[in-house]
Order: structure tokens, then C-alpha cells, then sequence
């Protein structure tokens, strides 16, 4: 990560989620652990080389979330910014924000993720072994410390796209810089 580990406080922390949706949305953290839950099992894979199988993934699908009726993406709706603590950002296509290898994750192994890794919550994208029907991109575009989705209607840089590092960060193109 860039930066310091930051505190929470579950009596302030929210989750705000807006911009190309037919309503702001903005949860607590008990309304937003009362979101349905999904586990999942990925590899992640690190833009500095190193991999990691078998992982165990909780938290929330935003795929589910939009089937669901809980966010409604307007039409125009084509990319989303994660938004995280001290103004970090990442982005992705609306399309990989929607498959299934995209959580809000709050859990990892079984145990609540750990400050240094996002407590308590961070964005996570892998490759969900045997599923080769969605994008791959890198870990980092995932954001630990996860605060809010923006829903927009064009592509944004987010903290390391600025600094260089791919846009759509393709793990089986190695599309590691720009």
C-alpha cells in the first residue's frame, strides 16, 4: 500500500456509493453487514511478480448488489472508481466491477482481513481457477480501506494509473506498466 495504515471506527465508518446510479446510496458498517454475503476461492496475482492460489475471499458481490435492486447503474454507467481512505482511488470497467471475481471484501481465510491488508473492507479482483470466461486484472486494483464506489459515464486514472502502471492491467498480457 502508499501510506499509513489508517484507524476505523465502526461508529463513523460509511460506504458511499453514487455518481451513474439512480440513487446515492450511503451504508454503515452494521447496514453494510447486513448485505448478502458471498465466499469465494481466486488466485490473486501481484504486479510485482508474485502470485498467490487458493485464496479465500468474504464479502460483498456488487454483482449481487445490482441484481438485487440495491444499486441501480443508469444506462450510461460504463466505469467505476473505488474510493478509498487518504483520497486513493483505482478503476475498473463497469463490466469486471459486475463479474463474479470482484468482491467487497471483508473476510480473507476465514478471519476479518487485517489493518495492513484493508481492514475492513478492500476491493478484491482474481482469476477464479477453471473460469476463464472473465478479466484478470492485477491485485492492486482492488483498493484496501475501501470507502465508496463512483459509477461514471468514461474512464478515470486512478493513484497508480497516474503514476504509470497499466490501465486495464491484463494479468495474462502482463500489462504491468503503461
Amino acid at each position: 500500500h502508499y501510506g499509513p495504515v489508517p484507524s476505523f471506527n465502526a461508529a463513523t465508518w460509511d460506504f458511499r456509493i453514487w455518481g451513474e446510479v439512480e440513487e446515492e446510496v450511503t451504508c454503515t458498517w452494521d447496514e453494510f453487514n447486513q448485505l448478502p454475503r458471498t465466499k469465494l476461492v481466486m488466485d490473486i496475482h501481484c504486479v510485482t511478480r508474485w502470485s498467490k492460489f487458493d485464496t479465500e475471499w468474504e464479502g460483498v458481490s456488487v454483482r449481487t448488489l445490482v441484481e438485487d435492486g440495491l444499486i441501480k447503474p443508469l444506462p450510461s454507467a460504463r466505469f467505476v472508481i473505488q474510493h478509498a481512505e487518504y483520497g486513493f482511488t483505482t478503476n475498473l470497467p463497469l463490466d469486471v466491477v459486475l463479474q463474479d471475481n470482484f468482491l467487497l471484501a471483508t473476510h480473507y481465510n476465514g478471519e476479518p482481513i487485517t489493518p495492513d491488508h484493508g481492514y475492513p473492507l478492500r476491493g478484491v479482483v482474481g482469476h477464479i481457477p477453471a473460469r476463464n470466461d472473465m478479466d484478470t486484472p492485477y491485485f492492486w486494483k482492488g483498493a484496501k480501506w475501501l470507502r465508496g464506489l463512483q459509477f461514471l459515464t468514461h474512464d478515470q486514472f486512478g493513484f497508480w494509473e497516474q503514476a504509470g502502471y497499466h490501465n486495464e492491467a491484463d494479468v495474462w498480457k502482463e500489462q504491468r506498466f503503461a
